[in-house]
């Protein structure tokens, strides 16, 4: 079984094909030149799950081990310009809590209860950053973690945009009546890259590193950055009766990929003319002694581009959808790094955007840079902070720095 839309004049027809048989399911009107959904959606629940206790900026350390047994010159500098005070680790004791699969599924299963039980959920879109294998797909594991009925997955690997795009398409199904009740999910279970362990085969082969400490700085600076966590939305064709909801109003993504080389990337090492070298094209001896599942970042590029062409795709969008800074209540935007933040505000001031700080609205210095689940976690704690009122504006801004790819999504409270 499959569909397709044909369209004749302003009319885009959904056919449902089954062998050799069609059947016409609606026709729906569109405008000319104007992008129409088949029917509303929604975002009508939202949860999120932290393992174990938080973690102080003193106590990192002691659980991702010292490199070299020595103490990180990297991470009092990372700290003090990230503003990250407190995150979560899926290890305890030295041990693993959890998988990235298991963090989704804990958060997914909290989207339901006797009033909505899992066995409603029809499709399941999940997003990571920090897949623990290959194969099978993430989402396919967090589905086995489910245990419930048959259901469609959809699965992105990438960086911190892997969750919306996957919820991109939870809600272009929902839209298309495809599905009624569909899940997103973001998920990170970074911590494991992030042990001591996984550096020392690279630190061991490391040669005048006070000369040269940027060979260490690249890797080094992130194991002080990011953090555990899943986040998961629960999207509907209908609002809640009681109690709130977030009506999706548009939602654009944008990859910048044709115009500037990688600048976040694992499992892979960059050449001198910006391309990538796998590791699957790499000696095996490498994968270990040069850090190859590393991840590395170039910091010139990351403070070069990240600021500057999320602002420029927003141009675009303001022009696109005629809004203005008096059309946003609340801005939630995914930062690494509150260093990031004061030129932030100047780009969107400059852009015509300019947004007071009490519109916005993140929690990065708590819960730290959970990657994919970022978005689903500041949305999550807003949700339910009691603060939201109908008719309330919420942008949420998540870019992506690995080759640089932005999402912006826009939320009516309803």
């Amino acid at each position: 079984m499959y569909y397709f839309f044909s369209k004749s004049a302003n009319c885009y027809t959904a056919v449902m094909h089954i062998g050799m048989h069609s059947y016409l399911e609606k026709s729906y009107f569109c405008a000319p030149q104007e992008k129409k959904l088949v029917r509303p959606v929604y975002i009508t629940r939202l949860s999120k799950y932290l393992p174990n206790d938080p973690v102080t900026n003193d106590q990192m350390e002691n659980i991702l081990g010292l490199v070299n047994g020595k103490p990180s010159r990297a991470r009092l500098l990372v700290l003090r310009k990230n503003g990250i005070k407190t995150r979560y680790y899926a290890i305890k004791n030295g041990k693993k809590t959890h998988s990235n699969a298991q963090l989704a599924a804990i958060a997914v299963k909290s989207l339901f209860d006797d009033k909505l039980p899992i066995s409603k959920l029809q499709l399941l879109a999940a997003g990571t950053g920090s897949p623990e294998q290959l194969l099978p797909s993430h989402a396919a594991m967090v589905h086995g973690e489910l245990g419930n009925g048959s259901i469609e997955l959809f699965s992105v690997s990438g960086s911190c945009c892997s969750s919306m795009q996957a919820f991109k398409y939870a809600y272009m199904a929902v839209a298309v009546a495809l599905a009624d009740t569909a899940v997103s999910c973001g998920s990170e279970r970074v911590s494991s890259w992030l042990l001591a362990s996984r550096f020392q085969a690279e630190a061991d082969s490391w040669k005048d590193l006070d000369k040269n400490p940027i060979i260490a700085f690249e890797k080094d600076f992130l194991r002080w950055m990011l953090s555990d966590g899943a986040g998961a939305a629960l999207i509907q064709d209908k609002p809640n009766e009681a109690g709130l909801s977030l009506k999706i109003e548009w939602m654009e993504i944008t990859s910048f990929a044709n115009e500037l080389d990688t600048c976040m990337y694992s499992g892979a090492i960059r050449n001198e003319d910006g391309s990538l070298t796998g590791w699957n094209d790499l000696p095996v001896s490498d994968w270990a002694s040069k850090g190859i599942f590393s991840l590395t970042q170039d910091t010139r590029m990351l403070g070069d581009n990240i600021i500057s062409k999320g602002g420029d795709f927003l141009k675009i969008l303001m022009e696109r959808y005629k809004i203005t800074a008096a059309d946003v209540d609340y801005y939630l935007p995914h930062m690494s790094s509150e260093y990031f933040k004061n030129e932030m505000m100047e780009y969107l001031k400059q852009s015509g955007m300019e947004l007071p700080e009490e519109k916005w609205f993140y929690n990065l210095t708590r819960v730290g840079n959970v990657g994919s689940a970022s978005a689903f976690l500041m949305l999550e704690e807003l949700f339910h902070s009691g603060r939201l009122k109908k008719g309330q504006k919420i942008l949420v801004m998540v870019p992506e720095s690995a080759r640089f790819t932005y999402v912006y999504l826009y939320l009516t409270v309803v």
